[in-house]
């Protein structure tokens, strides 16, 4: 019979349990009480914790024979099995080590000496050589449905191998990314590296995925401001764990004079995956457009013109980005790559609403290729 059946308690399974019943029963414990699916009710946070930290030790053999025999509290200190008959504690009289805060061991202060009350604490402290530390419970339930393939069987990722190949939108969640998205890196442990690991460093949980994808635009939807409706596709766990594949459309805000290179920012939309779920940026681009190209704020025409014309005069209508004709004439010279500026015809400054940039018409004075004997003596008479 184990020394107690705390953690048994908390997966509503039975101390005899296999580990098809453990797995099954915490996968149950974790979908009901996972933070994402109750955002209204904080004590779930507390619940997914215990059952996690719970199936954390629970599917370790060695940390389930030791807690079977000795206790949590002895797991947590650090303390190896000692021979049959032996006193666990023996030695301990100095003080309990850091890791026993949130116990209460009754009157005696020493374990089975009256009623427990447990709670889980992420924090580890002193006493003991190695003492045990829980990992963060999204990063065990991560491993967890990645390890299952989100079927509740067990080993390597064959879950995901049997599913249909769904829409590459958003990268394949909770594996390493070659492209499509910024990954940041954390580390799971507040006090340092991971007590059983021999080279004393925890392998680094990824965090939360940003994926970021162009939107292209043209410049009649900068300048006017649209709303683009974006369908997507997203990977997340249904209530049985299973992975699931579903549509979404975002509704996209292009605020009028947007500039490349914005980002509109949508936050968990993406698959979901170890540590939350994927974060979309949407990056503008811009189109090339016939008539107009864009400097910041303002927007540039360019007028060709013949050296006759450049040299004589000449008469244009020019018509602005929003439908305004504007009669623009010279009667002498005009150099080349000379401009004239309209104020308040470019484009809107975001920044600045009601404001707008300026209309520039830049001047393309067009040489000959090439002249005859005749029309060089011409020019040099005339000039």
């Amino acid at each position: 019979m184990p020394k107690e059946t705390k953690l048994y308690d908390q997966l509503s399974v039975k101390p005899e349990a296999s580990q098809d019943e453990i797995k099954k029963a915490y996968r149950k414990a974790a979908l009901k009480w996972h933070p994402d699916k109750n955002k209204d009710n904080p004590a779930a946070a507390e619940k997914f914790k215990e059952c996690s930290q719970a199936y954390e030790i629970l599917s370790d053999p060695e940390k389930r024979k030791t807690y079977d025999q000795f206790g949590l509290e002895f797991l947590l200190r650090g303390g190896a099995a000692p021979p049959p008959g032996e006193n666990p504690f023996a030695g301990a009289t100095a003080g309990m080590p850091g890791s026993f805060q949130g116990y209460d061991f009754g009157s005696g202060g020493m374990p089975g000496g009256g009623t427990r009350t447990f709670h889980f604490s992420t924090g580890g402290g002193g006493g003991g050589q190695n003492p045990f530390n829980f990992s963060n419970p999204e990063s065990i339930f991560a491993e967890f449905m990645r390890g299952t393939g989100g079927t509740g069987g067990g080993g390597g990722l064959g879950g995901d191998d049997e599913e249909p190949d769904f829409s590459s939108f958003f990268p394949r969640a909770g594996m390493p990314r070659s492209s499509g998205g910024r990954t940041r890196m954390r580390n799971n442990f507040a006090s340092g590296g991971d007590p059983f690991s021999s080279s004393g460093a925890r392998e680094a949980t990824p965090d939360v995925t940003t994926v970021e994808r162009a939107l292209p635009l043209s410049l009649e939807e900068l300048f006017t401001g649209v709303t683009k409706k974006m369908k997507i596709k997203r990977k997340t766990f249904d209530e049985t764990g299973k992975r699931t594949t579903t549509d979404q459309v975002l509704e996209v805000p292009i605020k009028p004079g947007l500039k490349k290179g914005s980002k509109i920012k949508f936050k968990g939309v993406g698959d979901q995956e170890e540590g939350g779920k994927q974060d979309l940026h949407f990056i503008v681009e811009e189109k090339p457009h016939p008539l107009y190209a864009r400097d910041g704020d303002d927007l540039i025409h360019t007028i060709d013109l013949d050296l006759k014309e450049a040299l004589t005069g000449w008469r244009r209508t020019v018509t602005t980005i929003d439908g305004k004709q504007l009669n623009v004439e010279k009667g002498g010279p005009t150099g080349p790559g000379s401009s004239d500026s309209y104020p308040g015809l470019g484009m809107p400054i975001s920044k600045k609403p009601g404001e707008r940039g300026n209309f520039k018409i830049k001047y393309n004075v067009k040489f000959p290729t090439s002249l005859t004997l005749k029309q060089k003596q011409q020019l040099k008479e005339i000039l």
